[in-house]
Order: C-alpha cells, then structure tokens, then sequence
C-alpha cells in the first residue's frame, strides 16, 4: 500500500482523537465512522488489537509506511535507552516532522511536499527526501528562492508553538535541531510501550 491520501477526517474518528492537527469536521463528528457510529455494539478489544491501533496511530500521525516503521524499530531496538523513547526520537529526527515543527508548514503532509518540491534546505544544501534523519546540531532552512512562497509565509507567520529541542532564526528563516527530545517533550499521544510489546511477539 502507498501513502494514504484518503480521507483525513474519518482516520482521526477511527482513533478518536484529532491525530492530523486542528480539524472542524472531527469536532463535530468525534465517534468512530461507518453507518452506526457510536451506536455500534463494540466487544473489548483484545490485547493485540489494542496494540495494532497504538502501531497505525503512530504511522499515520508521522506519515510512515509499514517497511519504513518496522525499519525504525529495529534500529531503535538495537541502540541504547528505551526503546519505546528511542523509537519516537527517531520519528521526531525525520526531515518531513522537523519541517512540521519549526512551523514552515502546518501539516506534515504539507512538510512532505515542500521537501519533495526542493524548497528546503539541510546545511544548505537542498534536500528532497523528507525521511532523511537528522542530526542533532543540523540546519534546516528554506531554500532562498522559496522565501517568498505565500504557504511557507503564511504558516511560519501563523505558528505559535514551541519547542524546546528546536531554535528558529525568523530573519533568517532557518531552524537548528538543538538536541532529541526527551519523552515528556514529545506532545504526541502515542503509548509507544504497546507498540514496542506488539513488535517483540
């Protein structure tokens, strides 16, 4: 399966909670999709569902396909710490997410397509593989002739979060990747235990 471009809205009801940022649609229809909705007669889920549905929250809010998530895990799982932390540290040092939060986009899925379309850069050098992993003390900019471009303006100008493991140079349009986050600075709702439980069966 490719990168799913389905509906948005109808992922975040299947988990119950809003996993792609600020949604209207999810506000007004917070239970799960299909016919019954909240009518559906559901019996507990077992131990491994719970698990699965922890596994594709985390894929789908970093937009990360099966091989390359199983991949994370088995270099998580070989380095040093925690592994549920290592995994999430690992997914917060993609290219694509650290786009995502030094605010020159709003989504990640946006963040992919300006890496793709060459406007960002790494170390100033141009970089188009949203999935590359860096390194902490690493520079992402955007690249000069994209400085114009009114999405990027429009979201650096709209974004008020911050984080303490990135630093952001507004003058200069270029973010640092200070230092991994720790797990308590990561503001995902992931219980990445589960999934940690699920791959070690």
């Amino acid at each position: 399966m490719a990168r799913y471009t389905g509906p948005k809205t109808k992922i975040a009801r299947k988990f119950g909670e809003a996993i792609f940022g600020e949604d209207k649609s999810f506000e007004k229809k917070n239970y799960p999709p299909g016919q019954h909705g909240n009518n559906r007669r559901r019996g507990k889920k077992s131990e491994y569902a719970i698990q699965l549905m922890e596994k594709q929250k985390a894929k789908y809010t970093y937009g990360i396909l099966e091989r390359q998530f199983r991949n994370l895990f088995k270099k998580a799982n070989s380095s040093k710490g925690v592994t549920g932390e290592v995994l999430l540290q690992l997914c917060e040092s993609r290219l694509d997410n650290l786009v995502y939060r030094l605010g020159i986009s709003p989504t990640r899925s946006g963040a992919r397509q300006l890496v793709s379309h060459r406007h960002i850069t790494v170390n100033n050098e141009i970089c188009n593989i949203p999935s590359r992993t860096i390194k902490p003390g690493e520079v992402i900019g955007v690249r000069e002739k994209s400085k114009s471009v009114a999405t990027i303006e429009n979201s650096i100008s709209a974004n008020s979060s911050i984080y303490e493991w990135v630093s952001w140079n507004g003058d200069r349009m270029q973010g640092t990747f200070v230092s991994l986050p720790e797990r308590d600075q990561i503001p995902e709702n992931i219980k990445e235990q589960l999934i940690v439980e699920l791959y070690s069966k």
